[in-house]
């Protein structure tokens, strides 16, 4: 039995970013957040996390 992939080829059980849905590389875990770097950025100062240097 193979893997399920979605209409692209790409295996489900990737990790997918909460916010817009994005799979792959990319996806910031830790702490559970699942959200791709891209809409980290966009979210990262509301969500309390500060950029120090």
């Amino acid at each position: 039995m193979g893997k399920i992939t979605d209409e692209h080829g790409k295996p489900l059980d990737t990790p997918q970013c909460k916010r817009c849905g994005r799979r792959g590389r990319g996806i910031i875990r830790k702490y559970g957040l699942y959200l791709c770097r891209q809409c980290f950025r966009e979210v990262a100062e509301r969500m309390g996390w500060r950029k120090y240097n």
